[in-house]
């Protein structure tokens, strides 16, 4: 295991399912979960759902061009300009729940543990915890018969991952 330091909230969860699976995830308060746009299928009172420009990390910058390039880059990879955070800010845990649109199975990933990035095609991602950075990784070398290099975007997710034996995700 990887001796880094986690900068993403640490985040409880369980994932249902066999064939069309949801993930449950529990915060306690303060916490936040981030997630693609529509993924949320259920949430208790006491979290807020609030829509970010970009995906709400660190990585992102804090001033307009930050957040522009945040965007930016997941438009390139065919993603939405916004994503959701989902904080909870009442008292106790609360929890949340997303499920992507199609079949497939989820896969928690403890980022440190692996590196700290993955490389996934687009629509991979689906949620994880505040910190968590969703982007481009760009592909050149590309070239198609009588063309010039082209790049293609696919999505890199960076952060420091979850713990898998506690499950916990982030």
């Amino acid at each position: 295991m990887s001796t880094g330091t986690r900068t993403n909230h640490e985040i409880d969860y369980k994932i249902y399912g066999e064939e069309l699976q949801f993930v449950e995830v529990e915060l306690d308060p303060g916490e936040t979960a981030i997630a693609e746009s529509g993924a949320m299928m259920m949430m208790d009172d006491g979290i807020e759902m609030q829509t970010i420009f970009g995906d709400g990390s660190q990585q992102q910058g804090s001033g307009l061009l930050g957040k522009l390039m945040s965007a930016g880059k997941r438009i390139l990879t065919g993603e939405s300009l916004f994503m959701t955070a989902f904080t909870n800010v009442g008292q106790g845990k609360k929890k949340v729940s997303f499920a992507a649109p199609y079949t497939g199975k989820i896969i928690p990933l403890d980022l440190l543990e692996i590196g700290g990035t993955i490389i996934a095609q687009k629509d991979a991602f689906l949620c994880a915890a505040k910190g968590v950075s969703v982007g481009i990784h760009p592909l050149t070398g590309i070239r198609p018969a009588g063309k010039n290099e082209i790049g293609i975007a696919i999505q890199q997710v960076q952060s420091q991952g979850c713990r898998r034996s506690g499950k916990r995700c982030g």
